[in-house]
């Protein structure tokens, strides 16, 4: 590709509302353009790199049997309404409606639709089992959408579907698109470790996700540094913590003035803040709740709701904590509740012994507090917070750091949730109609892009892992107006580079070389080789590998060798 006949457009200012680097270098180097909120145009320059992660994703696809189609992104109404997710995926479901006023939305997912394709295709077990995939735009309406493509409101996703007659069969091909996921961000030179991670919309019995390690990355991972192990927070265990100890101090109120939190409380009481014990006022399905955690320690949502009774808990009004505990938020506690009210531990409050927590009197907190004597044992204790670095593992060997990562893939085991909700059934080898079992897996393609980003880049611009640069090599012409044969030099060299399937562009836009190279290392070409009248004399290129402090002067043979020709 000559860059005089292709659109290269790089900028050196960047909207305020671009927060990550990835977001600010993708603007500057010109790959992508906003066109609204959460939607972005991909030049020409940003869609070469987007197709050569496609070319990978669709090549260990291909090789791991999956079978590529393509489905309609508008999916009708009825479909979701069968499995229930019509009101229940929430405000991310784009509904819209066609001239006749029938409902549809744009797909976030396809589940719905490949169930669908699978009961009206599939009829025997002998077809079975069977994986589709495709590569295709979603669009999900994000409440917030920021970080450009990262957390866009439409993007490019390649999803998997698999169907198998029994849970063996999915769990054979559960690991055989494990280990292509594995295959697909290696080759793609990514950092990246793979996590248990919570179902969530999609559901299913088993789940792993995905991620590119980034300090930038919305995820919180933890990691064992005595194994392998490795879980998003939302789904990593925290142990108990042992027996609790004995009571050694009485019941006793203090005045807290001012103090609302548990970091405050334990900075005017000058005590460690593993002392006190936090109040979250919740509301479920079996009424008021407190759910209560160190005050070192974090509420995880999602564990939270997996308990009995607080699927779809939500925090309590301060009318209603008015009306249970007689206090404001700040000072809450569950001894002295006005109601009664159910009391939720987790599992290293339930071992605490002479712990500070709100007194539910504004201005005051009660230490010395002890479970059996102060106050009845918790309704239920159970592993309600987030892990934190220092925490055993779960797996009993060493103990967690936390990692960031952006989530790029995600494999689900589905069960027969789908299928059997919209009645999808094979005839078995008995002659009798079974559910198949279903399996689940996506790759952000668009999201690689960015996280990739994010994972690599310097001062100067995007340092590209070569399976994703636009180009992997690009020769630059210094004065070819002033001495022909530095462009005729050049021009070869190019042509010689591409025949020997080294894919390069000619930077032939007759730039200034400091605006030329900027560019260049800005849009994160691997390898610049320089062409100048000065070369040419001593029968050398100047070449620099992107990540290198300086260049070197090779001659042909040694550059040829150097770029793998």
């Amino acid at each position: 590709m000559r860059l005089s006949q292709f659109h290269l457009h790089t900028s050196k200012e960047v909207p305020a509302d671009a927060e990550v680097i990835s977001h600010k270098l993708m603007l500057k180097a010109g790959m992508i353009r906003k066109l609204a909120s959460g939607l972005y145009t991909w030049t020409p320059l940003g869609l070469r790199v987007l197709r050569k992660v496609e070319r990978v994703v669709r090549e260990e696809m291909d090789a791991a049997g999956a079978i590529e189609m393509l489905m309609p992104a508008v999916q009708p109404k009825e479909l979701w309404e069968e499995t229930g997710r019509w009101e229940k995926f929430g405000g991310q479901l784009l509904k819209i409606q066609d001239r006749k006023q029938a409902w549809y939305c744009y797909g976030p997912t396809h589940e719905e639709v490949i169930t669908d394709f699978a009961r009206n295709e599939l009829a025997s077990y002998k077809q079975l089992p069977v994986c589709f995939y495709q590569i295709q735009t979603k669009f999900r309406d994000e409440i917030r959408p920021r970080f450009g493509v990262m957390r866009a409101r439409e993007f490019l996703m390649k999803d998997a579907y698999s169907f198998h007659l029994d849970d063996e069969g999915l769990d054979r091909q559960y690991r055989v698109m494990y280990d292509a996921y594995g295959r697909i961000f290696s080759r793609l030179g990514l950092q990246f470790r793979a996590v248990f991670a919570d179902t969530g919309a999609i559901g299913g019995s088993a789940s792993h996700e995905f991620h590119v390690l980034a300090d930038s990355g919305e995820d919180a991972i933890a990691f064992s540094n005595g194994s392998d192990y490795a879980a998003n927070t939302e789904l990593a265990e925290a142990l108990a913590p042992g027996e609790r100890g004995a009571a050694g101090k009485t019941l006793h109120k203090l005045e807290t003035p001012s103090q609302k939190t548990c970091e405050d409380v334990a900075a005017l009481l000058g005590i460690e803040l593993q002392r006190t014990v936090k109040s979250v006022a919740i509301v479920g399905e079996q009424g008021f709740a407190l759910a209560l955690v160190r005050g070192d320690h974090q509420v995880n949502p999602i564990k939270l709701g997996k308990l009995d009774g607080l699927a779809d808990y939500r925090l309590a009004s301060e009318a209603e904590i008015l009306e249970h505990l007689g206090c404001e938020p700040g000072f809450l506690g569950p001894i002295g509740a006005k109601r009664a009210i159910r009391v939720i531990a987790d599992r290293s409050v339930a071992a605490m012994a002479d712990f500070v927590i709100g007194a539910n009197e504004r201005g005051f907190h009660l230490a010395g507090v002890n479970w059996g004597r102060d106050l009845p044992e918790p309704d239920l204790v159970a592993d309600i917070r987030n892990v934190v670095a220092g925490d055993p593992s779960p797996d009993g060997r060493g103990t967690l750091g936390i990692a960031r990562g952006i989530e790029v893939g995600h494999v689900f085991q589905l069960g027969r949730k789908y299928a059997q909700a919209m009645g999808c059934t094979v005839l078995d080898d008995s002659g009798k109609a079974a559910t198949p079992s279903m399996g689940c897996y996506g790759i952000g393609v668009s999201r690689i892009v960015a996280a990739a980003i994010e994972q690599n880049h310097d001062d100067n611009g995007i340092t590209w892992p070569e399976a994703m640069a636009p180009w992997r090599a690009v020769v630059c012409v210094i004065n070819p107006k002033k001495d022909p044969a530095v462009g005729e030099a050049a021009d070869a060299l190019y042509r010689e580079l591409n025949a020997a399937g080294i894919e390069t562009a000619l930077d032939d836009r007759g730039l200034r070389p400091g605006a030329m190279f900027a560019d260049i290392e800005l849009i994160g070409v691997p390898h610049r080789v320089v062409v100048s009248e000065r070369g040419l004399a001593a029968g050398t290129f100047e070449y620099r590998q992107r990540r290198a402090s300086e260049p070197e002067n090779l001659g042909r043979a040694e550059l040829m060798a150097r770029l793998g020709a």
